[in-house]
């Protein structure tokens, strides 16, 4: 394999005085979508609807720095203390995140897929639940050492409840969620 092949990939494709995101010129995403928008491009590999971007916009607002007391950023902030440049305090942040901390959201979605591909979520979800419980795990996803009730899901949970009635997402995975819960 050549090193040019190597490093081929169907998001970006470089050639002298031209860069394409799956398929679309940089000049003419600049300034005509979203951060959010392009996160999805990137990552799903076309453009969302302006509802789609909406609703990946509140997940990564709900997503940012919520104080000192999450580990990530309180290693990040005491990083930074030592007057290293910016990217060398993000870097180590973004080091600290696993399994326990900053895991959770992966770990809640292996959940939910489990529920998922079973017919009737109710019981898939009791019986999910149930088996966690009794080998002493949590529930990923649900709960939160400093919040008795998180107010990012309240708000979150009914923007994806409004997506879903107005056919912007199937609601499938706040289904899920509920059953859960």
């Amino acid at each position: 394999m050549t090193a040019e092949a190597w490093w081929r990939t169907s998001i970006i494709d470089i050639r002298p005085g031209e860069i394409r995101i799956r398929g679309y010129a940089i000049e003419e995403l600049i300034g005509r979508v979203s951060f959010p928008a392009m996160i999805w491009l990137m990552a799903r590999g076309g453009l969302p609807a302006p509802a789609q971007a909406a609703l990946l916009e509140a997940a990564l607002v709900a997503a940012v720095d919520h104080g000192p007391h999450a580990p990530s950023i309180a290693v990040a902030r005491m990083t930074a203390t030592c007057g290293v440049p910016l990217n060398v305090a993000v870097a180590s942040g973004v080091n600290a995140l696993g399994d326990v901390h900053g895991g959770a959201g992966e770990q809640c979605m292996a959940l939910y897929a489990e529920v998922a591909s079973a017919a009737d979520f109710d019981a898939a979800a009791r019986e999910s639940v149930e088996r966690r419980l009794a080998a002493g795990r949590l529930i990923e996803g649900f709960g939160h050492r400093f919040h008795p009730v998180d107010p990012r899901s309240v708000r979150l949970k009914a923007r994806v409840a409004d997506a879903a009635r107005a056919g912007t997402v199937s609601g499938r995975f706040l289904a899920v969620a509920e059953a859960v819960e």
